[in-house]
């Protein structure tokens, strides 16, 4: 996959989490989403952060260019 794939499928992911929190905030949810407050409104809030911090570091890590780096031991 390429990189634009990943920065697509992060920021989706973490958009999501967000839109679902702020929703849910007004007593609205998503009807895609609406199993994982089946489970506890605790653990669908738990889900959703989870969501959101995947988002964002599938979206650092896709962006981040690892080929111009030194190892941490040489200074």
């Amino acid at each position: 996959m390429t990189k634009g794939v990943f920065s697509i499928l992060g920021a989706v992911l973490a958009g999501l989490g967000f839109l679902s929190i702020a929703l849910s905030l007004v007593g609205v949810q998503f009807s895609f989403l609406a199993w994982l407050d089946s489970f506890g409104r605790l653990f669908g809030f738990v889900i959703k952060l989870i969501m959101i911090i995947a988002g964002i570091l599938i979206l650092y890590i896709s962006q981040s260019d690892f080929k111009g780096e030194e190892g941490l031991g040489r200074y």
